[in-house]
């Protein structure tokens, strides 16, 4: 039976409330850790590189583990709400270890920087996983479901947008009182106001679809991974923001190299939230176009627009960040269409497989978000050495500016043509997931159907046991 249950508007907004005090942490890390590892704890690029990439590699075993118990699992909170209570403390306390500057030698500050960096993606896929997990249990019908998955999406960038906001701003603030430019007391108070916020998410937040009758295996989650075929082709589509977030790594060394000041950083995060608030026009345009041919549009968009930004330079810096706010739009916008497509494919690989398992599903999300911020952290300090740049140099040289201008502006288009590439594949549209829906309704209801037959057959033969004995 599908759940049409509308979901009410504070249940929506505490969903909200969850993604932005989780993406409190995910924009402090993806946005400035890679600058805090380099010029605050003194550590090379290309070591902090190396950390990140052999952190995704540990990713590639945790993230699917959690999401393969997550899914055979449950508690009396649920499937997965359980995990939203436990989660912010842990991923508060390892955001500020993350930003916390050790005295010691160069060695022991790359260990220590690895272990708490590998550290924080351990425990951010116990928070992420649930997190998007719930909007395939908090209703299964598609209407509500575009709802859940915009709430959690819109709170997600403006997370992300509030630690580009306020973060340089509290660092300093605080630079005067520490060594550490003010890194781990402006990471405490983002961190201590977003605790409340994900609390409050666990404490609204219900789950109204009850888990599959049938027990879930290790093998079945498996072979429900792969029997999605179109969720790889999302992934990586998705995947290919890395050029995106390169650039998002050097939005910092560019504010503070070629235009003289690294509080325009927060800049950035203005432009997310008004973008967050134009992206609730993304369920509009879905009932007016394909998902697939609106994500493709934005890109093609989005190339557009970096070419621009390419011939005009950035001495005109009003019109450099209309340029970006452009852009920012079109890419959270092609996110939130990738959530909801994420959630479609459950239903996809569920008719295939007769097994439902969302969380091996939306851990897919998940790793891929990590890696791709991961990736793109571990680039920064490849392209940071290629362009020869000089951690702590007051001036840097021309061609560094040039190459940090480029980083910015035309790495991302290149991210975006691929995106493009890639989703031309997708064939899964929506008149084909509204055809699987009806076929799992016919198929769970002819299920249910023969239970109760079968149930009604042994009541009558222990009614009259003669008849069994006769046959």
């Amino acid at each position: 039976m599908i759940t049409t249950m509308k979901i009410p508007s504070r249940e929506l907004w505490s969903y909200f409330g969850y993604g932005v005090g989780q993406c409190f942490s995910f924009g402090l890390v993806g946005s400035f850790i890679n600058y805090f590892y380099t010029d605050v704890l003194g550590i090379s690029a290309l070591a902090a590189s190396t950390i990140f990439l052999i952190a995704r590699a540990w990713d590639a075993v945790h993230d699917p583990l959690f999401a393969i118990i997550m899914d055979i699992i449950n508690s009396r909170f649920g499937k997965f709400r359980h995990f939203l209570l436990i989660a912010p403390l842990l991923i508060t306390g390892v955001t500020l270890l993350s930003f916390y500057k050790i005295d010691a030698s160069m060695t022991t500050k790359i260990l220590y920087a690895g272990v708490t960096y590998i550290l924080w993606g351990t425990l951010y896929a116990i928070s992420d996983i649930p997190f998007w997990s719930m909007s395939s249990v908090m209703t299964n019908d598609s209407a509500q479901r575009v709802r859940v998955v915009t709430a959690a999406m819109l709170g997600v960038n403006v997370g992300i947008a509030c630690a580009n906001i306020f973060f340089p701003k509290l660092a300093a603030f605080f630079a005067q009182y520490s060594d550490d430019k003010g890194y781990f007391m402006a990471a405490l108070i983002m961190m201590l106001v977003g605790l409340p916020l994900m609390l409050n998410g666990f404490v609204q937040i219900k789950e109204r679809v009850p888990p599959s009758p049938e027990k879930v295996t290790i093998r079945d989650t498996f072979y429900n991974l792969r029997q999605n075929k179109p969720l790889f082709i999302v992934l990586l589509s998705f995947f290919f923001c890395v050029f995106h977030n390169v650039a998002g790594g050097l939005y910092i060394y560019f504010f503070i190299n070629n235009l003289g000041d690294g509080s325009l950083q927060m800049a950035i995060g203005v432009m997310g939230i008004l973008a967050a608030m134009l992206c609730l026009i993304s369920p509009m345009l879905t009932r007016r176009m394909q998902k697939r041919k609106l994500f493709m549009i934005l890109c093609g968009l989005d190339v557009s627009v970096r070419l621009v930004m390419w011939v005009v330079g950035y001495q005109q810096v009003t019109i450099l960040f209309i340029l970006l706010g452009l852009s920012t739009l079109f890419v959270m916008m092609t996110n939130i269409l990738t959530s909801s497509m994420i959630a479609d494919t459950i239903e996809y690989a569920e008719y295939h497989t007769h097994k439902r398992c969302a969380a091996i599903t939306f851990s897919g999300q998940t790793f891929t978000g990590k890696m791709s911020v991961a990736v793109g952290g571990g680039l920064i300090g490849v392209f940071l050495t290629m362009i020869d740049y000089v951690p702590q140099e007051q001036i840097q040289k021309e061609s560094v500016l040039s190459g940090l201008f480029f980083g910015i502006c035309l790495l991302p288009a290149i991210g975006s043509l691929i995106r493009i590439a890639f989703m031309s594949l997708f064939t899964f549209t929506e008149e084909k997931h509204a055809e699987i829906c009806r076929l799992l309704v016919e198929r769970n209801m002819s299920a249910k159907i023969l239970d109760n037959d079968c149930a009604l057959s042994d009541k009558q033969n222990s009614v009259n046991p003669q008849t069994t004995r006769d046959m």
